[in-house]
């Protein structure tokens, strides 16, 4: 890889793709609201984003920073992660600045928003819950989504949900399974499917835990997902890396949503055979390439959250099996993400348990240091 490489990454935790592009051979300048320790390692320069998870990415914060990056570099284009799902127009203006490497903000509006996404999924002949934007008579058997939502912290019982922006999804029964995928705008690559899981609090039932792959799926199951994920990156014209959330029940599934950037799955999917940074960067540039190969071993990542607020976070050493690892002095507020931790197994199944038991012992181990 050339030395003029620079890419742009913006996110809201833009460390799993900065250590992507490092891996890829690129020179990551990341914008995000961490500057976490990981993240600072593998970057060529990092501006840390004013603002907050509340209020999400803001844009003229975004555009000073993204600046201020692009100072002494001339960078190939950007990468743009979590936290734009719900402002394509800020995509659409970063856009015609520099080249967007992933989804394009109209391909974005389209599938983040429920009627659209009707549309391109009937096209697709993939099932979808039922939907409404009026609160439903009976709100027991429907869910409040927030459009353009992300992470499922913002998902809540129908009954809970105010807001101009919400919409209703009717629940279905059946098991979260994800499947990242590499699209060109015309076809796609599945590169697997993950299992994800919940860790709730009273105000925030479906906040994301953690993921697993590969997901337990028998084989024809696996077929009619990939399939169903092929027709749905066409009727879309997704490019770059994206993922599609369904429920599984037996073999009927739905598709719940399309996140239509690199997710929260990158770091388990992850290959020492080719960096996924540099696999999007070829899909985005309509060269589909195939998918990489894994080993035998299952892999999983969960979020660590802070049970109580650190007002100024000490000087750490952390485990190997950690990542997100924050910087001295910066103030974490409860609920707010601690860290990632990691863990292998013979399957899924393993591999989740390995993580649950490694968040717990992050938990107590940062309990009697901070």
């Amino acid at each position: 890889m050339a030395e003029g490489n620079s890419i742009l990454i913006a996110a809201i935790s833009g460390r799993a793709l900065a250590q992507s592009a490092h891996r890829g051979g690129y020179h990551p300048l990341v914008a995000d609201f961490f500057g976490d320790q990981d993240a600072l390692q593998v970057a060529k320069n990092h501006v840390r984003l004013a603002g907050s998870l509340e209020r999400g990415i803001e844009e003229d914060a975004l555009f000073s920073a993204l600046d201020a990056l692009c100072a002494r570099d001339q960078p190939l284009g950007i990468v743009c992660g979590s936290g734009f799902e719900d402002r394509p127009q800020l995509l659409e203006r970063i856009a015609e600045r520099w080249r967007l490497f992933g989804n394009s903000a109209a391909v974005v509006a389209k599938v983040k928003n429920p009627e659209t996404l009707l549309a391109i999924c009937c096209q697709a002949s993939i099932p979808v819950p039922d939907f409404c934007l009026e609160k439903p008579q009976h709100p027991a058997d429907w869910l409040a989504k927030r459009r353009g939502g992300a992470g499922g912290s913002h998902i809540k019982p129908a009954e809970n949900g105010i807001g101009d922006r919400i919409y209703y999804q009717r629940k279905v029964p059946g098991v979260p399974i994800s499947a990242l995928f590499l699209a060109d705008g015309a076809s796609a690559t599945v590169l697997g499917f993950s299992s994800q899981w919940h860790l709730p609090t009273a105000d925030k039932p479906y906040r994301y835990g953690g993921a697993a792959q590969p997901a337990i799926l028998p084989g024809h199951v696996a077929v009619l997902l990939t399939a169903a994920v092929v027709r749905l990156s066409a009727a879309a014209a997704l490019m770059g890396l994206n993922s599609a959330d369904f429920i599984l029940d037996g073999e009927q599934f739905w598709l719940l949503e399309i996140n239509p950037r690199p997710g929260a799955t990158l770091d388990i999917f992850e290959s020492t055979q080719a960096s996924l940074f540099s696999l999007h960067m070829a899909a985005s540039a309509g060269q589909l390439p195939p998918a990489p190969c894994y080993s035998g071993r299952a892999r999983a990542a969960a979020i660590v959250y802070a049970e109580r607020d650190i007002p100024l976070f000490p000087a750490l050493t952390w485990p190997h099996w950690t990542a997100d690892r924050p910087q001295q002095g910066i103030a974490i507020r409860v609920g707010e993400p601690l860290c990632t931790v990691y863990a292998c197994g013979t399957d899924a199944i393993e591999a989740r348990a390995g993580t649950e038991e490694r968040r717990k012992q992050v938990l107590a181990w940062a309990a009697g240091r901070l």
